[in-house]
């Protein structure tokens, strides 16, 4: 509806620009040497009084926008009447005017279709027998006319041969394009569920008494898993910026503990890359979206520990105008300043000879400033050759102070020991994987195949979204908690696109994470979980309705 009302409202706009153009036309052939203006006068008021009349037209457009066939051809009419007027009065001065003709004509077919450039034809070609009956200029010149026919015949048939090849071509596109979409997400799902499974085995080893050489072939495994796992999420990342997949969510947060939180989770990382990462504490509160900002910082660290290994990282906030930066600092040997311009461009990479071994294929530069537009934050770089390079992301809107929850690490490290946990996966490798680690972590793990006829009286519950073809996650939660009366603290784990999970949920108070999941991930969600006021409320009412059975 609304490509067809604005293409009717531009063809409106190009009726009036044509229209002055040619009351210049006429105003300039008059003032000619040998030529006299007043045989064009009708000519120019007819067109001024044309203007008046589609400057009408088009506001009647703009007001009642739509698809209204009789309008449009009305429109049609209008200028074929307009245009033959020109041409009987002006004479052969007016020929020039038949360029509108053929403008009306491919105009109505170009952006309504072939069969209002088949009407517009048949019109054009009337209006030029009218001009010829009217006109003994025209008389005189048959063969002249003739072509001026043919020709308002030939090029509306190759313009509709043309109109069809890119109509079939445009859906061939349009289904290659679903299709594609198709098997990426069929693939994303897939290729999740291995390497998620292999994370959580992996954290399981870690969590074993390892030696020395097997603790560090285990780190090689998990490094090269990080490494897939990014590569992956940021193919997924750059095509669901493709299309236009991706909203801004923003919320009020505490930028201190947003990027305190990225600090622990690249704990890991920066370690492997022997990189000392630093990060300034700050107390400022924002208004962002908190996990497109992340991304966002994430991919700036990936570089960092890439590109600037064995070296030193500061993360720190300026206050830039009314706003706040995130600035990131590395030790690294620098980008030339020929290669800044280009480094925002996809799959573009700086390399040299020492480079050979660095993984990537240079898509997080160009994600970060993507994501940057989007949420209107600038990104610019800094960076001199072997003194190292500084990003910043600034824009940063300041928000209100909120309460802020204070953590004590030593009391959060025992948080899971004891938690009950429902965990429903139909992947028998996820399932075997989830269950080790959450039970290395302290939990009692009540591990469930199908959602089905569930009984439990867990005190979380993960779920998988995708559990076959009789339950979802998000059902199998929901008969939990109808089941148990009250509103039990759930997580979904998911493979899909999360856009849809997030429709899906209809505010049911659900966290979800996108496989493939982090250990450190998973850990910091379980006791964000186990902390809500509500699972709080309802121990202490349950641990009551015990003492008082117990002493009743």
């Amino acid at each position: 509806m609304n490509v067809e009302k604005d293409s009717e409202l531009d063809q409106a706009t190009l009726r009036i620009i044509v229209a002055g153009c040619a009351l210049v036309w006429f105003t300039v052939i008059g003032f000619l040497p040998g030529q006299q203006v007043d045989p064009y006068v009708p000519v120019m008021i007819y067109i001024a009084l044309f203007m008046l009349g589609s400057i009408l037209l088009r506001m009647a457009i703009a007001r009642w926008p739509g698809h209204y066939p009789a309008r449009r051809i009305l429109g049609m009419v209008y200028d074929y009447t307009g245009t033959c007027y020109g041409l009987v009065v002006g004479g052969e001065g007016a020929l020039p005017i038949y360029a509108v003709m053929v403008w009306v004509n491919l105009g109505n077919g170009m952006r309504f279709g072939s069969r209002y450039l088949a009407i517009a034809t048949v019109l054009a070609l009337f209006a030029l027998f009218m001009v010829y009956l009217l006109t003994p200029y025209w008389q005189a010149q048959p063969y002249m006319v003739l072509m001026l026919m043919i020709t308002s015949t030939v090029i509306p048939v190759y313009a509709h041969i043309l109109l069809k090849r890119t109509r079939l071509a445009s859906e061939e596109a349009i289904a290659a394009n679903l299709e594609k979409s198709r098997f990426l997400a069929q693939a994303s799902h897939d290729l999740r569920q291995p390497i998620h499974s292999i994370g959580l085995f992996t954290a399981c080893l870690r969590e074993a008494n390892l030696g020395g050489e097997e603790r560090r072939l285990v780190d090689n495994i998990d490094r090269s898993l990080l490494n897939v796992s990014q590569l992956f999420r940021s193919i997924l990342d750059l095509y669901t910026l493709d299309n236009g997949r991706v909203q801004p969510k923003y919320e009020t947060v505490h930028l201190g503990e947003l990027l305190r939180d990225l600090v622990r989770q690249n704990a890991e990382a920066a370690r492997w890359a022997r990189v000392e990462l630093r990060l300034r504490p700050c107390s400022y509160w924002v208004r962002v979206d908190p996990g497109l900002l992340a991304t966002m910082v994430q991919n700036v660290l990936s570089n960092c520990f890439k590109y600037a290994a064995e070296r030193p990282v500061l993360i720190g906030v300026r206050r830039r105008g009314q706003g706040l930066a995130i600035v990131i600092y590395d030790q690294g040997r620098g980008i030339a300043e020929e290669h800044l311009p280009k480094i925002f461009d996809e799959f573009y990479r700086v390399r040299q000879v020492r480079d050979k071994d660095v993984e990537g294929v240079g898509l997080g530069l160009s994600i970060v400033k993507r994501l940057g537009q989007m949420t209107d934050l600038q990104v610019t770089i800094r960076s001199r050759v072997d003194h190292g390079t500084t990003v910043s992301l600034h824009g940063l809107v300041l928000a209100a102070p909120q309460r802020l929850h204070s953590r004590d690490e030593a009391v959060q490290s025992g948080l899971l020991t004891g938690l009950r946990v429902c965990l429903v996966e139909d992947d028998r490798n996820v399932l075997l994987a989830t269950s080790a680690l959450l039970e290395r972590w302290g939990c009692v793990v009540q591990a469930e195949s199908s959602g089905e006829n569930l009984l439990t009286d867990c005190d979380i519950i993960v779920a998988d979204y995708d559990l076959g073809t009789r339950a979802s996650g998000i059902e199998c939660i929901d008969s939990i908690r109808q089941q148990r009366g009250w509103e039990v603290p759930a997580l979904i784990i998911t493979g899909h696109d999360l856009e849809k999970i997030h429709a899906a949920l209809h505010d049911r108070n659900i966290a979800i994470l996108s496989k493939p999941v982090r250990p450190v991930e998973l850990r910091g969600t379980l006791r964000a979980l186990r902390e809500t006021p509500l699972a709080s409320s309802h121990r202490a009412v349950t641990q009551a309705a015990a003492t008082r059975s117990g002493t009743g």
